[in-house]
């Protein structure tokens, strides 16, 4: 077979396969490339020299059997039979889960989660968005530290592991999202500067160097990550990618790399003839990330609607540090401004940043479905000092007006994996750094971080504790014990409702009707023929629907629909689905 690799500075290149070695030749066709044949087969391990230096992993490796500094392995990918016929499965009407393959089972693989997708089929949601995938060191990890951008970690299970999770879950008609990270490489195990500049001190990210996608050498390092992604969509059917911080991609060609790579997307899904999408987290709350390229924006799917979650997280809980500061004033009227605008942050002066922040959304041009909507994440839960779910702190009630606002609102709604059961589980920062340095850096700095907000730093879990790690495995038994069994009703009777009612689809983000009282702790919206009302107060609320003619469709209490008056007495810490008959 070929073997193939971009080395520019090189002066000569040696590939290192099945115990032999054999001197590249340079590519006359394409500068920077060097290519050898060689006797190799699926499995065979295999490696490069730069320079007659240590042997290095292939920086497009499919497989790291050893981990990020072992030698690569040749994939076949045509060897795995495919069992599910799929057609795809786009974003518009989704409702996706994050998952995280190292916890949501204790064993921590790609083939014992398979086995629990039966749930996530019965819950209703649509898609699994998996955290990301690739090697880093270690066995555990978040996997946002990883490298090899082409391979599957290993403790996870490798390449045909992820193709047994793909098939298995297309069989039940879940579609797949995968995480994917191309903001920065990780600290350890990352073999790439030795062969070429895929860094730049050009650019500096709160990781250091930023990754080279406008310095010299920058088109093939483009061409690295579109061939990461597209291989992800091609070769394990993939439906779609969730870029990572695409904020801190520093790039300022006139071509974006950003909108080259949803170009290559659009048309890798031509060519497939099945739907493909890219959602971008981003916190810059520009809508020109989700405007189509013919209109001047990046082209881009979806994004993550932070502000909406930020909303909501400081109407439930009071809490006003940090960036929730800019929503603590009025906390109902920023939950209302992003169900009706889709940011709060719009132009407006954002105290956190001390500066205005972010861009109007063009209501009658962006379909809501492109804003993805979600009261928890993995950020935002592990990124706490203590890794605490909202469930630690909230009532059932207030957990079941969460999941209302979520599910019902007019955006694409992700849960975080057990919040559907109200998981009595922390979800904490851990990690698995074989560097015995950088194992001690990574825990200095994470309890000097939250030492700056006030927390203790005995009270600061060690991510290099395995304790860490198994205190945030899901433990599945609770879902038969109350209250999580009723929230978990509750939230199957929600996402039902969403694929039943046209209206909770509807795109038309214009459409949504808001009222609240910010000191009666009550907020109500209309979509089309549906109202839903919130009472986050103690109290039973009077809340005026404006109509008489309504039919209950769910209710998390016991309560009558309204009479001829319009008003809806609702109980507190309780929420209600309505429909106009």
């Amino acid at each position: 077979m070929q073997f193939e690799v971009w080395a520019p500075q090189a002066g000569r290149m040696t590939l290192h396969c099945a115990g032999g070695t054999q001197t590249m030749e340079r590519d006359p066709a394409r500068a920077g490339w060097w290519m050898c044949e060689a006797e190799a087969g699926h499995g065979t391990r295999y490696g490069f020299a730069v320079d007659d230096g240590p042997v290095r992993p292939d920086p497009r490796s499919l497989r790291q059997p050893d981990g990020p500094d072992g030698l690569s392995a040749v994939v076949d990918h045509e060897r795995y039979a495919w069992r599910a016929e799929w057609a795809g499965r786009g974003l518009p009407g989704a409702v996706l889960y994050e998952l995280h393959v190292g916890t949501y089972t204790r064993e921590g693989t790609l083939d014992a989660a398979a086995e629990r997708l039966g749930h996530l089929a019965e819950l209703g949601v649509t898609h699994v968005e998996l955290m990301p995938l690739c090697p880093f060191p270690g066995q555990h990890g978040w996997g946002y530290e990883g490298v090899s951008l082409w391979a599957v970690h290993e403790p996870y299970g490798g390449p045909e592991a992820l193709k047994r999770f793909v098939d298995r879950a297309h069989e039940l008609g879940l579609g797949l999202v995968l995480d994917v990270v191309h903001n920065h490489f990780g600290p350890s195990g990352n073999h790439l500067p030795a062969f070429g500049p895929y860094l730049t001190d050009t650019h500096h990210t709160p990781w250091g160097a930023a990754v080279n996608l406008d310095a010299p050498g920058s088109d093939e390092v483009r061409a690295y990550l579109l061939g990461s992604a597209l291989a992800w969509l091609r070769d394990y059917r993939i439906d779609g990618l969730r870029l990572d911080a695409v904020h801190a991609l520093r790039d300022t060609r006139a071509y974006h790399f950003l909108e080259e790579l949803s170009a290559s997307v659009d048309a890798l899904s031509v060519d497939l003839e099945r739907p493909l999408f890219l959602v971008a987290e981003s916190d810059l709350a520009d809508p020109r990330l989700i405007t189509a390229r013919k209109e001047n924006g990046l082209g881009l799917h979806a994004q993550w609607n932070d502000d909406f979650h930020h909303a909501l997280h400081t109407t439930l809980t009071g809490e006003s540090q940090g960036y929730y500061e800019d929503f603590a004033r009025a906390p109902l009227a920023a939950v209302a401004k992003t169900l009706t605008g889709g940011f709060f942050h719009d132009g407006t002066y954002s105290s956190f940043r001390g500066r205005r922040h972010g861009r109007p959304l063009d209501r009658t041009r962006v379909s809501s479905h492109r804003l993805l909507g979600y009261s928890q994440t993995h950020d935002q839960v592990g990124n706490r000092a203590q890794g605490d779910r909202l469930s630690a702190t909230l009532s059932p009630g207030l957990l079941a007006c969460a999941a209302a606002l979520t599910l019902t609102g007019p955006f694409t709604p992700m849960l975080f994996m057990g919040e559907e059961w109200a998981a009595g589980t922390p979800w904490q920062f851990f990690t698995d750094h074989t560097d015995p340095e950088l194992a001690v850096a990574v825990r200095r700095g994470r309890r000097r971080e939250f030492a700056a907000h006030g927390w203790a730093e005995e009270d600061v879990p060690d991510p290099q504790d395995p304790a860490t790690r198994d205190r945030s495995c899901l433990n599945w038994s609770e879902q038969e014990n109350e209250p999580h069994a009723r929230v978990l009703a509750w939230y199957r009777e929600l996402i039902a409702l969403r694929h039943d009612q046209a209206d909770l689809t509807d795109p038309d983000l214009s459409d949504v009707k808001v009222a609240y009282d910010e000191e009666g702790r009550w907020l109500a919206f209309r979509r089309g023929d549906v109202r839903v009302a919130v009472n986050l107060g103690k109290e039973t609320a009077s809340i005026p629907l404006g109509t008489a003619h309504v039919r209950m469709l769910a209710a998390w209490e016991p309560v009558e629909v309204p009479g001829a008056d319009g008003l809806l007495s609702l109980p507190g810490e309780s929420c209600v689905v309505l429909t106009q008959e």
